[in-house]
C-alpha cells in the first residue's frame, strides 16, 4: 500500500473516531508520523514501566519483610525482571496433547493486548489550565498527549476490561484439562461479578462530567475540582476495590493461590506464553492506576506556576501524572504485602451483597441531587432523603441476608439430624 493511500484509508476513520484535534482536519503523512510516533512512543514506555513495576513490587516487599530481593543482575537488581523474562522465552514451550491448539495460543493476547489498547486513551500530559484543554503542537500540529481520544472513551476501557476476562476464560477451557477449567471459571465470576460495581461506580463520574472522553473528563476536573471528592469519595472507594479485585491482585488472588492443587487457569501453560499471563497481570496494574488518576485525580492536570513553554505543557504535567500513578501502584504493593487473603465466599458477598448496592445507591443519591440542582430544590433535604433512603435499604438488606443464613442454618441441622438417624437405624 502507497503513502498516498495509506492516508486516504487513515481520514475516514480518524473523522469517525477522533476528539483529538490532530485528526480533526485533513490527514496528511506529517499527521500519520505523529501517530506513528505516539505509538511507539506510549509502547515502549509502558513495557519499560512494567518492567520497572516487577523490580519496584519485588523491591519493595523485601524491604517491608526485612529481605534482600534482588540485586544481582544490573545496578540494584534492575535487570532482573529482564533475565527473568529471557529465561521464560529459552524455555520449553509444551501444549497441551487434548488442549484446542488456536484458542490455547490465543487466551495469553487476550490477556495482555487489552491492557495496552486500554493505556491508549489515557492522557499523560498537556496543559489543562487556562482552557487550554490539554492541547500541545508536535510539528506544527494541534494534538493530545494521548494516543486517541474517542468520543466513548470510557466504554472503550469497559470493553477492554471484558475481553481481557475471555482471556482467562479461554485459557482454562482451552487446556483440556478439568482443574485450569476449575480456576478459570471461579476467576471469570469473581472479575465479572466485580465489573458490576466498578461500572456502577465509574457511572458517577460520567454523570458529574458529562462526557464519555478521558480528556473531557480531566478538563473536568482541572482548578483542583477532582473527583474524588466531587462525587463524595464512595465511588472512589468502591472503584479501587473493584478494580483490586478484577485484577486478581492481592487480597482478592484466589486465581492462583496457594490453597490451589494447581496454578490455576494458567496450569498448561509455559515458556513465553506463560510470561505473558504474568506480564499481563502488571501491565493491568499499571494501567489501572493510570486510569484511576485519570477518572478520580485530574490526571496530568495540576499547577504549572504560570510556566507556558515546554516545562509547563510537558514536563510538569508528566511529572504530576506519574506522582499521582505512583502513589497507587505503591498502595497495590502494600495490599500485597500487608493484606490477607479473602476466602471465596467472602470474595462473592463483598462483591454483591455490599458493592453493587452502595455502589447504585450512592448514583442515586447523586443523581437526585443534579435533579435538585437544576430544579432548584433544596439540596440539603434532597442528601438527608438520599441517605435515609440508603441506610433503610441495607436495613432491609440486612435482614433479607440474616433471614437466609436463619433459614440457611435450619436446613443444614435438619439434615445433620436426619443423617444421624439413619446411621443409627431411626434410635435417637
Amino acid at each position: 500500500m502507497s503513502v498516498a493511500r495509506l492516508v486516504d484509508s487513515v481520514g475516514p476513520l480518524a473523522a469517525a473516531v477522533g476528539g483529538d484535534p490532530l485528526l480533526s482536519g485533513e490527514v496528511d503523512l506529517t499527521v500519520v508520523l505523529i501517530v506513528l510516533l505516539k505509538v511507539l512512543v506510549i509502547f515502549v514506555g509502558i513495557l519499560v514501566g512494567v518492567i520497572l513495576m516487577v523490580w519496584f513490587e519485588r523491591k519493595l516487599i523485601s524491604d517491608m519483610q526485612n529481605r534482600i530481593g534482588p540485586n544481582r543482575a544490573g545496578p540494584f537488581g534492575l535487570l532482573q525482571t529482564v533475565a527473568d523474562g529471557m529465561k521464560l522465552i529459552f524455555k520449553e514451550d509444551l501444549i497441551p496433547e487434548k488442549s484446542d491448539r488456536f484458542v490455547f495460543a490465543l487466551a495469553p493476547f487476550l490477556s495482555l493486548v487489552p491492557a495496552f489498547l486500554t493505556f491508549a486513551i489515557v492522557p499523560l500530559a498537556g496543559n489543562f489550565n487556562d482552557d487550554l484543554g490539554g492541547t500541545v503542537e508536535i510539528l506544527g500540529h494541534k494534538t493530545f498527549m494521548q494516543l486517541a481520544d474517542p468520543q466513548v472513551g470510557i466504554l472503550w476501557f469497559l470493553v477492554m476490561s471484558s475481553i481481557a476476562i475471555y482471556g482467562v476464560m479461554l485459557a482454562g477451557w482451552a487446556s483440556g484439562s478439568k482443574y485450569p477449567l476449575l480456576g478459570s471459571v471461579r476467576a471469570t465470576a469473581q472479575m465479572i461479578s466485580y465489573e458490576a460495581a466498578l461500572g456502577l461506580s465509574l457511572a458517577t463520574v460520567l454523570l458529574l462530567s458529562g462526557t464519555l472522553s478521558t480528556n473531557g473528563i480531566v478538563r473536568a476536573q482541572s482548578g483542583w475540582e477532582w473527583n474524588i471528592w466531587m462525587t463524595g469519595i464512595v465511588p472512589f472507594v468502591i472503584f479501587v476495590i473493584a478494580a483490586t479485585a478484577e485484577l486478581n491482585r492481592p487480597p482478592f488472588d484466589l486465581v492462583e493461590a496457594e490453597q490451589e492443587l494447581v496454578g490455576g487457569f494458567q496450569t498448561e501453560y509455559s515458556s513465553f506464553r506463560f510470561a505473558m499471563f504474568y506480564l499481563a497481570e502488571f501491565l493491568n496494574t499499571v494501567t489501572m492506576s493510570a486510569i484511576i488518576v485519570t477518572l478520580f485525580f485530574g490526571g496530568p492536570a495540576g499547577p504549572t506556576f504560570g510556566l507556558t513553554n515546554w516545562v509547563g505543557v510537558y514536563v510538569l504535567p508528566f511529572v504530576w501524572f506519574f506522582a499521582k500513578m505512583f502513589v497507587f501502584l505503591c498502595m497495590f504493593v502494600a495490599f500485597r504485602a500487608t493484606l490477607p487473603r479473602f476466602r471465596y465466599d467472602q470474595v462473592m458477598d463483598l462483591g454483591w451483597k455490599v458493592l453493587i448496592p452502595l455502589a447504585l445507591a450512592w448514583f442515586l443519591v447523586l443523581a437526585g441531587v443534579r435533579v435538585a440542582a437544576d430544579q432548584g430544590w433544596n439540596a440539603l433535604a434532597v442528601i438527608g432523603a438520599g441517605c435515609a433512603g440508603i441506610m433503610a435499604g441495607g436495613g432491609l438488606l440486612l435482614l433479607a441476608l440474616k433471614s437466609s443464613q436463619a433459614k440457611r442454618l435450619a436446613a443444614d441441622s435438619a439434615a445433620a439430624e436426619r443423617s444421624a438417624l439413619k446411621q443409627t437405624g431411626g434410635v435417637r
